[in-house]
């Protein structure tokens, strides 16, 4: 069997270059990088939180970082059981809320890109992935669905898709606010 990344900053080294490129081919400013970085790594770690059993059953892979399991006092042998042991199930949570914190960084990114079609994109991956570290916050992987079904993957599509335009015609409002409120011209 294959061991898990031995930390938290091993286990997620690989996700934030792929979202780079993807600003950087649309023409989007360097400085969006963290916010894009936290998202790519929230992403990265929820895709394996939520098929840690499956990884662990079909791959034999561990992508959990072993340094959590350990603090909470699980192996990684707890990934073959129905169900996820108490100290199991306190490492995904443990892991989900610090994933839930990188979107939280990741807020403003939809909102700043330039790109309309990319920050819908990014907008509605936001919006699925704040709904997948709730669920990983609150469900055991090994013996509940975490996955989207497709009505919920519609909704907060929209959802995603509305906070970014209601974030638009904010912009738009401020912008127009400022430009005739000048005084008199």
């Amino acid at each position: 069997m294959k061991t898990g990344p031995s930390s938290w900053t091993t286990a997620v080294i690989p996700a934030a270059p792929v979202g780079r490129f993807v600003l950087d081919v649309h023409g989007e400013q360097t400085t969006l990088w963290p916010a894009n970085d936290a998202l790519c790594t929230a992403l990265q770690v929820i895709n394996h939180l939520q098929d840690c059993a499956k990884d662990h059953r079909m791959l034999d892979r561990v992508y959990i970082p072993l340094d959590a399991l350990a603090m909470q006092g699980a192996t990684v042998e707890a990934l073959a059981a129905p169900q996820a042991s108490p100290a199991l199930l306190q490492t995904i949570q443990a892991l989900a809320r610090r994933t839930a914190d990188l979107l939280e960084q990741s807020r403003p990114l939809s909102h700043a890109i330039s790109d309309r079609r990319l920050a819908l994109e990014v907008g509605v991956i936001q919006a699925l992935a704040g709904s997948l570290a709730l669920r990983l916050s609150r469900r055991d992987p090994l013996s509940q669905r975490v996955h989207h079904h497709p009505a919920e993957v519609a909704l907060l599509s929209a959802r995603g898709v509305l906070g970014v335009a209601i974030g638009w015609f904010g912009l738009m409002g401020r912008h127009r606010q400022a430009r005739y409120s000048g005084g008199p011209g």
